[in-house]
């Protein structure tokens, strides 16, 4: 199953055990992301390298849930957006925009 979403949880920061480079990428993700929704292309924006085997080892102890792609239609991708919009002939509006962000 190849998995492309990545979510942590805020309360296992610090429960980590075993695998010390999975405490670094742990304090990368809680610094760079959160609890949000992140996908492995950050964690390289992010200047994280050779990550794969401790972001496996925090899948493992349920620390960092992972979430395969999102699929509309069969062979084609989701994207997901932060904000809803609407498209009309002469603007665009953002409606989902609230007083956090």
């Amino acid at each position: 199953r190849i998995n492309s979403l990545f979510h942590a949880k805020q309360w296992y920061q610090r429960r980590v055990r075993g695998i010390n480079r999975a405490k670094g990428l742990l304090n990368s993700i809680n610094k760079n992301f959160g609890t949000l929704a992140f996908c492995k292309r950050w964690l390289e924006r992010a200047g994280e390298s050779k990550y794969l085997l401790a972001l496996k080892h925090l899948c493992d102890l349920g620390i960092v849930n992972d979430y395969p792609p999102l699929v509309d239609q069969k062979g084609c991708y989701t994207a997901q957006m932060e904000h809803t919009i609407v498209l009309r002939p002469t603007c665009k509006e953002v409606i989902s925009r609230g007083d956090d962000y």
